[in-house]
């Protein structure tokens, strides 16, 4: 019973790790916005049927 009791700790104590990472990136990473273009070429927009 103890080795079921560490390893059910164990995976409580990662799963708490890993919330606190997402938690630390939503709160501490700002993303960056910025408009975004590109050209396309006129015959990918009318690909010609053969």
């Amino acid at each position: 019973m103890p080795t079921l009791f560490r390893f059910v700790i164990t995976l409580c104590i990662l799963a708490a790790l890993g919330y606190g990472a997402m938690l630390a990136l939503v709160i501490l990473v700002e993303p960056n916005t910025a408009e975004m273009s590109e050209r396309v070429p006129a015959d990918r927009l009318n690909p010609q049927t053969r």
